[in-house]
């Protein structure tokens, strides 16, 4: 669940609150209880870095990854040279 901000328009009162993406807003200010509590816009408190999610994610060339190492470098597969074709006599 995300946690939302909000700012009371009436007394400045700022206010977090833990909310279900489809729940309705909270309206009532807890500190001046009046009905002028507004959404604030912000972002997320995270950044999902390191090696997996979204690491590469954005990227080309010789930029490199957010945890700071170069950026892995494309690697063809090579043929596996151990099979033969076998005839049947």
């Amino acid at each position: 669940m995300p946690i939302y901000e909000y700012q009371c328009q009436s007394c400045g009162h700022e206010h977090e609150a833990l909310q279900k993406l489809g729940a309705d807003p909270i309206l009532i200010c807890p500190a001046c209880t009046k009905p002028e509590l507004m959404k604030k816009i912000s972002a997320a408190g995270f950044r999902l870095k390191g090696t997996g999610w979204y690491e590469t994610d954005f990227k080309s060339g010789t930029k490199k990854n957010v945890a700071g190492e170069a950026a892995p470098k494309a690697s063809t597969p090579k043929a596996d040279s151990s099979t033969s074709s076998k005839t049947n006599s």
